[in-house]
């Protein structure tokens, strides 16, 4: 993990059963249990079975009332729907998980995926874009997609229009996964749902959500850590100054990987986005030889697959000093996501009398936890 906060309690033990497969389901959909409360749970009690009976009391402890985790009934649906659709789940710390993806702060515990899960042992790069792309847009990103398959890398990108389909179908042959903001077998747009046919045959399709979930706007970020948590590197064809990709840009930076674009016209406002990267240091791109030469310069971190954020036990303190803590979290957290080691720097306080607080404001509703682990306050 990039951020190595806590000791590890118990060793995460993927699902093997149907049984243990439905109480890790049951634990990641309950309600206010994001994936680093997931793992914080899953790591102190041992199992997904003991955290589903502790989880109405921290609940209750944390204030909320009537807390229910969700029914065996309906996460057996979802297990049931992924089977007859040919979706296959790989679980965090199993041998098929992809490695590179297990490294990132906040790994989704649950991968559905479509297709050749062995492509994910391959190397690969993520090639990212503007949906109104421009003609020499499109061509860059289809050249620089069959330069990196020829030189055996797959290409990861989001089955968005403009870069994304471009990309995809140029690597077609040679290696392609597309990351889904909603369920793995819920196509969007709807004009791709031959090309994700097809890259579910050739290749792999992946998504966290449930299945049968359309995607909603704030689904996209939380997919965007997924398809530059997957790569070795990040590619910025084209893209506006504020944009889905410039999104993917800074998460891949927070996850360590390389960041490089495509530099673009300055009268173009489609290129604005990817030559501000280039002015703030992401490596200049003209044909893949430029990505694989920045790659082989940089001698990138070994994955693990090891989660390390265990959520110690609670300190003996007073009502009145829990509620003091919280008030300082709040006060150091805004609309604008932080990260959460900040936050416990500024404090002042030992990580573990902060931690837990910062998840009991989390099942308490009062903060959320944004992709790459970042928190805010509800406002």
């Amino acid at each position: 993990m990039a951020k190595d906060l806590f000791p590890s309690t118990h060793p995460l033990t993927p699902p093997l059963t149907e049984e243990e497969w439905l109480d890790w389901l049951r634990l990641l959909r309950s309600r206010r249990v994001g994936v680093s409360t997931f793992f914080r749970l899953i790591n102190e009690y041992g199992s997904a079975a003991a955290a589903l009976e502790a989880l109405p009391e921290i609940a209750s402890n944390a204030g909320v009332a009537r807390y229910c985790v969700v029914s065996r009934d309906a996460v057996g649906a979802e297990f049931l729907a992924a089977k007859r659709a040919g979706v296959t789940p790989i679980a965090f710390g199993s041998a098929a998980y992809p490695v590179a993806l297990a490294d990132i702060p906040d790994p989704p515990p649950i991968l559905w995926t479509i297709g050749d899960r062995d492509i994910f042992k391959r190397k690969t790069i993520a090639l990212v874009g503007a949906r109104n792309a421009s003609s020499l847009g499109t061509r860059m990103a289809r050249k620089l997609a069959n330069e990196l398959g020829e030189a055996g890398y797959v290409v990861v990108s989001g089955l968005a229009r403009g870069i994304d389909t471009v990309v995809h179908l140029a690597s077609m042959e040679s290696g392609t996964i597309a990351v889904m903001a909603g369920g793995v077998d819920v196509v969007y747009p709807a004009e791709n749902a031959s090309l994700a046919q097809e890259i579910g045959d050739k290749g792999a399709r992946v998504s966290e959500m449930p299945m049968h979930l359309s995607p909603q706007a704030r689904h996209f970020p939380r997919r965007n850590r997924i398809i530059s948590g997957l790569a070795q590197a990040v590619v910025v064809v084209e893209a506006a100054a504020k944009s889905g990709s410039l999104i993917t840009a800074r998460t891949a930076l927070d996850q360590g990987r390389d960041v490089l674009a495509v530099p673009g016209h300055p009268f173009d406002a489609r290129a604005s986005g990817a030559n501000i990267l280039i002015r703030d240091g992401a490596a200049l791109v003209r044909s893949a030889s430029d990505i694989i030469e920045a790659l082989e310069r940089e001698e990138m971190p070994k994955a693990r697959v090891t989660i390390d954020n265990a959520m110690p036990a609670r300190p003996g303190r007073t009502k009145g000093e829990t509620q003091a803590l919280h008030a300082q979290i709040l006060d150091r957290l805004g609309p604008t996501p932080v990260p959460e080691d900040q936050v416990i720097r500024d404090i002042g306080a030992p990580a573990d009398a902060v931690s837990p607080e910062i998840v009991t404001l989390e099942l308490e509703g009062r903060i959320t936890r944004d992709a790459g682990g970042l928190l805010s306050r509800v406002q």
